[in-house]
């Protein structure tokens, strides 16, 4: 058996033809002459796998501490790994997963692997080698003009296809079809070769081919697809045809799909190398990071907008609490693009506010959260128990908890008995949604011992306006998801009643409740 270190180190020796430019410092060869004339070209590395050509490229990168998926976080220590062995493996593989877990993010950042180039047979349509052809047309267009043949060079952006899986997809769309108007333009029989018009699969050769919800795909394109993988042949309208494609399959599926009987035809689900299962942020921190790279909160209308932090765990929260809850369907999931959208609503709300009242820099309030319902509520797949409340009823919960739960994390040890004590003496407070900055912050400091407390939320100066009484309402915000005070749409903040006895222990008092019945 041959030493597998030793074949990589030897893989990692042979010179690309991009490589090789570039160490000569020659222009692109435009034919096959040209380019078996470049110094130190080894037509090897040229005719390489995809498989060794990830593999070597893969290697160097991991050698070299590169980032090896850019903008994916979250996944360094659980999926990341494992794409990376089934890399070096050179195994075709399958993402399983709820919706928006960076699985097609993945898929496309297999691209930064590949040769920055790489010469094909100019006008082929499936990017034969020039030195190892396998379509019958560039074959005998080698044999016609040898060295003459033309080249072209192929960026590796134009090496990944990807296709999206449902029911009416066909075996034309993925392997291909006999195209009838090219053989009676030829004058060929329907059988010939050359009368073919190839699908993506074929299109991808020497590349990445890409299939989206694979459950979704029909049982015989499954079949023609573990018949590529496996044989490297395939059949269109029932000619044989043998075409050993060089490329990587990579697959993505919902889990639940995937592992259901009649989804997934066994010899095809056998042929895939490895099973790799991605998740959700781990972390609030995790899934803020993420947030805060997709979001778009830099905008251009000339007002700056500042989302504090606390608010942003509030948002990154609700996803938390939402695919913990058990009227939310956790076979959908709750996508990460519920915290992005709902933070870019939350900014155009205030965007909006900012508008309104002329205001130039303003602080995102936590009243802004619930300006982005129309950004929770579609993000969420819900069980029957939820449908009988509604999505906008459930999605006002997931923000009171939020907010009680970030509140929590900052005051801990704070005793806000000196606020309540206000509202108990009489005191409501109900802040338009229109109200300038100034306006509510004189508002919330009428309220006692409230703006002694804005430092936990990183104020540093109750007299800043804009973040001293967004901190406050988020502040009377937490006391509410406490059940601290109260809150409605019509008084807004106030003294939280206690429950009044039952009506039989008012009327007897003194005597002890009587015993309940079933």
């Amino acid at each position: 058996m041959a030493n597998p270190t030793g074949s990589g180190l030897a893989e990692r020796d042979h010179m690309t033809a991009s490589s090789s430019m570039q160490s000569s410092g020659h222009l692109k060869p435009r034919t096959l002459g040209e380019l078996k004339r470049i110094p130190d070209f080894d037509p090897r590395g040229a005719s390489r796998s995809v498989k060794d050509e990830l593999r070597r490229n893969l290697l160097r990168a991991i050698e070299k501490g590169e980032t090896l998926f850019p903008g994916v976080h979250g996944y360094e220590d659980t999926v990341i790994p494992q794409i990376v062995n089934a890399l070096l493996s050179r195994h075709n593989f399958i993402l399983l997963g709820l919706r928006g877990q960076a699985k097609s993010r993945i898929l496309r950042a297999l691209i930064n692997l590949l040769d920055p180039e790489m010469p094909v047979i100019a006008g082929c349509e499936i990017n034969d080698d020039p030195f190892k052809p396998i379509c019958r047309p560039c074959r005998e267009r080698i044999a016609s003009d040898g060295d003459n043949t033309p080249i072209s060079w192929m960026a590796r952006e134009n090496r990944f296809v990807e296709k999206l899986a449902t029911p009416d997809v066909t075996m034309a769309d993925i392997i291909g079809d006999v195209d009838p108007i090219r053989a009676a333009r030829g004058g060929r029989d329907l059988s010939d070769e050359l009368t073919i018009h190839y699908g993506l699969l074929p299109r991808a050769n020497r590349g990445i081919f890409a299939i989206n919800e694979l459950p979704d795909l029909a049982g015989k394109i499954q079949v023609g697809l573990f018949n590529i993988m496996q044989e490297g042949d395939i059949q269109i309208k029932g000619y044989p045809l043998r075409l050993p494609l060089d490329v990587l399959l990579v697959f993505t599926a919902n889990p639940e799909d995937y592992t259901a009987r009649g989804k997934i035809i066994t010899p095809l689900k056998d042929r895939i190398g490895a099973e790799i299962r991605t998740h959700y942020p781990a972390t609030i921190e995790e899934g803020m990071t993420i947030t805060a790279q997709e979001a778009w909160v830099g905008r251009d209308s000339g007002k700056k907008i500042e989302v504090p932090q606390y608010l942003r765990q509030v948002v990154e929260e609700i996803a938390f609490q939402a695919r913990e809850d058990k009227r939310v369907d956790r076979r959908s999931g709750v996508s990460q693009r519920l915290p992005i959208t709902a933070v870019e609503s939350l900014v155009s709300s205030a965007e909006q506010r900012a508008a309104r009242n002329g205001e130039k820099n303003l602080v995102a309030r936590v009243a802004d959260v619930y300006a982005a319902l129309p950004a929770i509520t579609g993000k969420l797949e819900l069980e029957y128990e939820g449908e009988l409340k509604g999505a906008d009823t459930i999605a006002r919960e997931l923000i009171r908890t939020a907010v009680g739960r970030v509140f929590s994390k900052h005051f801990t040890d704070i005793n806000f008995q000196s606020v309540i004590q206000w509202f108990e003496l009489g005191g409501e407070l109900k802040l338009p949604d229109l109200a300038t900055t100034t306006e509510r912050h004189q508002q919330l400091s009428k309220i006692q011992g409230l703006m002694e407390h804005v430092g936990r939320l990183g104020v540093h100066d109750r007299k800043d306006a804009g973040p001293a009484a967004a901190a406050a309402e988020m502040i009377l915000e937490g006391l509410w998801a406490h059940r601290r005070i109260g809150r409605s749409e019509e008084r807004g903040f106030y003294a939280e009643k206690p429950k009044q006895p039952e009506q039989r222990e008012r009327e007897t008092p003194g005597r002890p409740p009587r015993r309940q019945f079933n």
